[in-house]
């Protein structure tokens, strides 16, 4: 369980796993893994959630909740992330490596799974797009608030005319060393003016600040250089399997450019959405919605794909 997390209640309090294990990846990385529902039914369909920047595996937590009774559910912390420790090798390769070492570590060979990533994790999908790991575990992708490029310079946080001189605030804002400190009421009003819609409940403003602050300030710092420089334009032409992007209207930091440019790039693009009013974080402010769309991936592409081949 990720520092801070554990003082949030209800239905954004972290669940127990069924199962916890250590994935090491290409370059000796540690990463915590867990597994929730069905976890040793292999009839059971498979699901991997990738986290965003300055994230957890409990940002998941209600997809999680709504998905184990009947999928496995495999979530992971990014490297830095909630309980995997600090790397000095931050890069959207790492993050590549990462993955298939989490999907190596859960899934049996061939196996397919609905993958779903938000903010950084779902950078974190295509930037493995090209990977024999990948290409031989995922079903269908779910892009959740996420972008391939120019990250700062679409960004919305700053209210001031695009152009140089916002693009050079936003990148000393989001790249700020300083901490991020106690969980206060202004640090909640900051927290939502930036990542969340005007309409957002207090409950999921305060789970995504305690979530948000428990992050380290010097990996918060060292993946914002990594998402300054991000250019994967060319990785999402390789995304080759059915993928859906969801979005929110009201999302400052991955603005609905972004969605747009991925949908008109990805191979097969099966569906897109955006959300009215919502912010950057879908999978907290439009909970039954994003699980919805992972439900209807599941069901379209990864359990009818393993009825098909006799599984």
């Amino acid at each position: 369980m990720s520092r801070l997390t554990k003082e949030v209640s209800g239905p954004y309090a972290p669940p127990t796993a069924a199962r916890e294990l250590t994935a090491v990846s290409a370059d000796g990385a540690r990463l915590h893994v867990e597994v929730h529902g069905a976890a040793d039914d292999p009839a059971a369909p498979a699901v991997v959630l990738a986290h965003g920047w300055t994230c957890s595996t409990a940002f998941w937590a209600a997809q999680i909740r709504a998905l184990a009774a009947d999928h496995r559910v495999i979530v992971y912390d990014q490297r830095g992330h909630g309980r995997s420790p600090a790397n000095p090798v931050c890069s959207t390769d790492a993050l590549a490596d990462d993955l298939e070492a989490v999907l190596a570590a859960t899934l049996a060979p061939g196996e397919k799974a609905v993958l779903a990533g938000h903010s950084m994790g779902g950078m974190t999908l295509i930037a493995a797009s090209g990977r024999a790991g990948f290409r031989e575990h995922a079903a269908a992708v779910l892009l959740c608030s996420t972008g391939s490029s120019r990250l700062v310079a679409e960004s919305l946080i700053l209210p001031m005319r695009a152009g140089r001189t916002r693009t050079w605030l936003t990148k000393r804002v989001l790249g700020s060393r300083a901490p991020l400190g106690p969980v206060t009421p202004l640090a909640r009003r900051i927290l939502r003016y930036g990542t969340m819609g005007p309409g957002s409940a207090p409950a999921m403003v305060e789970a995504c600040a305690r979530i948000v602050h428990a992050c380290p300030r010097r990996v918060r710092h060292s993946w914002s250089k990594v998402l300054d420089l991000l250019d994967l334009d060319h990785a999402v032409r390789e995304l080759t399997v059915p993928t859906e992007v969801v979005v929110g209207t009201a999302d400052r930091l991955t603005p609905a450019v972004h969605a747009r440019s991925l949908v008109a790039a990805l191979p097969d693009c099966v569906g897109s959405t955006e959300l009215p009013g919502i912010g950057h974080m879908t999978p907290v402010e439009a909970p039954d919605l994003v699980t919805a769309r992972i439900r209807h991936l599941v069901t379209t592409y990864a359990t009818s794909r393993a009825n098909k081949e006799g599984v």
